[in-house]
């Protein structure tokens, strides 16, 4: 991959708490209202203009975002560092009783076809991505970042230790956000940074989170191309270099949580009994208690072998394992071995789409949560017909199923905790 340094817009801090937003699309409405109403210069501002961004909204609503990101820029509500930079981003959080401080560096990366330099492991959807398109458009900013993973080429502390050793001694800014406590430094130094750009050139980049926004500017830099308006040095045009959070797959922080499904509305039939009947290539056995702390499903789950999962109705949860692989051979064939070992693809394949068929109506439907212990209270309190809950999918095979080319089940990862919106803004032009 190439990376460059960039030349960063960000509030002009050093405290930003009250400014910072999580990723848009995990926003609703009310999410807005409250972190504006606690502070009317949060990022949430710009970055979520239509609510929901699952489609386009009226081109009135993205012009008014550009409009109050430029009066920012003008009022000194936000700063552009004066040479370009790659920063130095740290998130340090509790999970499951444990601290942890992940790494990353932010900086532009070229755009290219996913599955060359990027690697993708979902399929994106037009909605989002027109939304995405049009904010890019008139802002002429990139507002999130992409986050990423990457095999680190440096020996030692790795690239992030070689990015902090020459940071300064104070970030920039410092904030919390839902429990996260975020920090950024600038670091400028023009050989580190040459160094930095000359190790990552044979790596390659893993999507964690951002399909869409990625393909957005990529979308964004084409039509610049198409029209001619990216001057005589096109290739070097900011436009070219999409906003990326880099983090090293082997940063004891970059957890992946699972995503456990919720299955709403299924007919007034459905039995667990029926189901474990409906499912003969899983082996079950009954969990001796409900009342346990879930929260932390791998914990759980682990324990109890590969491919375990909780089935909850009412007050019963059993645990189902796959034990007979040819199932998911006979379901799936034209998949590869590592999508077919995938706890996600094997609940989507065998539970969702064949087994549950029996009793699916026209209201059925599937939602999720990365809490355990939220997914089986619902099915206790009986608000959902069902609750599977999941181990997380490994982060190894999250890059062996990229690396085939494959796509994962919609929602097959929960990466934790997520890249905060507003530490930094990239500037398109």
């Amino acid at each position: 991959m190439e990376i460059r340094a960039f030349r960063g817009w960000h509030y002009c801090g050093p405290g930003v708490s009250t400014q910072i937003a999580p990723p848009y699309d995990i926003l609703d409405q009310n999410d807005k209202d409250t972190l504006l109403a606690a502070d009317a210069t949060n990022i949430v501002a710009v970055d979520l203009p239509h609510v929901p961004p699952k489609e386009l909204g009226p081109a009135a609503e993205y012009q008014a975002a550009a409009t109050l990101l430029s009066q920012w820029q003008e009022q000194g509500v936000l700063c552009q560092d004066e040479e370009p930079a790659l920063y130095a981003y740290e998130q340090s959080y509790t999970w499951a009783g444990k601290t942890y401080a992940r790494r990353a560096m932010l900086c532009g990366l070229r755009a290219t076809p996913l599955g060359q330099d990027v690697i993708p492991h979902e399929h994106t959807f037009a909605g989002p991505k027109a939304d995405r398109l049009k904010l890019t458009t008139v802002t002429k900013v990139q507002l999130s970042p992409i986050f990423g993973f990457y095999k680190d080429p440096f020996g030692g502390e790795g690239l992030t230790g070689k990015l902090w050793a020459h940071a300064p001694a104070e970030p920039t800014l410092q904030g919390e956000l839902n429990g996260v406590t975020e920090k950024l430094w600038v670091v400028t130094d023009p050989g580190v940074i040459a160094e930095i750009t000359e190790a990552l050139l044979p790596v390659k980049a893993y999507i964690a989170d951002g399909h869409h926004r990625y393909s957005t500017t990529m979308n964004y830099g084409d039509a610049l191309r198409d029209a001619g308006l990216l001057g005589a040095n096109a290739a070097a045009h900011e436009a070219n270099f999409v906003l990326f959070a880099l983090v090293a797959g082997d940063d004891a922080g970059l957890l992946v949580l699972p995503t456990h499904r919720l299955i709403h509305n299924l007919s007034a039939e459905f039995s667990l009994d029926a189901l474990r009947e409906a499912l003969p290539a899983f082996t079950w056995s009954k969990a001796p208690t409900l009342d346990v702390d879930i929260g932390d499903a791998d914990s759980y789950l682990a324990p109890l072998g590969v491919h375990a999962m909780a089935f909850v109705v009412g007050e019963e949860m059993w645990i189902g394992t796959l034990t007979d692989p040819a199932a998911m051979q006979a379901v799936a064939p034209d998949e590869c071995d590592d999508w077919r070992e995938l706890d996600v693809a094997i609940l989507q394949e065998l539970v969702i789409d064949r087994a549950l068929a029996t009793w699916k109506t026209d209201a059925t439907e599937v939602t999720y949560t990365a809490d355990g212990n939220a997914a089986r209270d619902e099915a206790r309190r009986g608000e959902v017909s069902l609750s599977v809950i999941m181990q997380g999918t490994p982060l190894a095979a999250v890059e062996s199923v990229a690396n085939a080319g494959a796509s994962m089940p919609h929602k097959s990862t929960y990466f934790y905790p997520k890249i905060a919106t507003g530490m930094i803004l990239k500037p398109l032009e």
